[in-house]
């Protein structure tokens, strides 16, 4: 075979593999350039620091074109975000137990125009169940439900996501073995605990992530009252 004929053969695949490159950076979620963006809150923006958001969105894969719900969203902080980073051709449902008009007011504007208001109580959870979701996420809160009322919503956000949907769980890490009893004196949980339930209901554990750690933790006190200074685990469920 010519050399002449080879050496083309040899640009061509470097061509076409820098090209290639190129569109996968292009792709690429600047998570830092949504959350710089000057219009967050501050008091959102100061909560930036313990939670990490770029770290967590990029651990999770969340991508512009994404259909996802935020659950026990409280004020709208993850939601305001992930309604950025899925942008006009995604979706995201905003979730809390009970509805409260001064938190949903803020949906109403423009820029949210991609958030939708799907409160009510978490063992019926407002999801369709039509496996059209690539990522659910409660940040923080899972240790509130009852047991008996996260196996609901464990098996109403299975039938919510499609095949390899991701789950996402933060929570306060409590110490090793002790299962839910100190969900309500310290706001904490085992984090065996929510990947026994969390499989149970039929996920398997893609991912654990460590971004949110905190090895001084001793995990005896009320996260509630001493702000910021737990472990934390950050879980990653895979819809098989």
């Amino acid at each position: 075979m010519p050399k002449s004929f080879m050496t083309q053969v040899r640009w061509l695949l470097g061509t076409l593999l820098v090209l290639m490159s190129a569109g996968c950076a292009a792709t690429t979620t600047d998570y830092s350039a949504i959350l710089s963006n000057p219009d967050r809150p501050a008091n959102e923006l100061e909560l930036d620091a313990a939670r990490k958001p770029s770290d967590v969105m990029a651990f999770y894969g969340v991508k512009k074109g994404d259909r996802v719900a935020d659950l026990w969203a409280g004020r709208g902080y993850y939601t305001a975000i992930l309604s950025e980073v899925v942008g006009a051709d995604g979706l995201v449902y905003t979730v809390n137990p009970s509805s409260r008009d001064e938190i949903n007011q803020r949906w109403k504007s423009p820029k949210f125009a991609n958030v939708r208001v799907a409160d009510g109580p978490f063992e019926k959870l407002a999801l369709a169940q039509d496996g059209s979701l690539d990522f659910v996420l409660i940040h923080l809160n899972y240790h509130d439900l009852a047991p008996e009322a996260r196996m609901a919503m464990n098996k109403r956000i299975l039938g919510a996501l499609k095949r390899g949907g991701i789950y996402g769980v933060v929570d306060h890490s409590a110490k090793d073995g002790s299962g839910n009893e100190a969900a309500k004196t310290l706001h904490r949980i085992d984090k065996l605990l929510v990947i026994k339930e969390v499989t149970d209901a039929g996920f398997t554990l893609a991912k654990d992530g460590n971004m949110l750690r905190k090895p001084e933790d001793p995990r005896d006190f009320n996260v509630n009252k001493e702000r910021n200074k737990d472990d934390r685990f950050v879980l990653a469920f895979q819809k098989p």
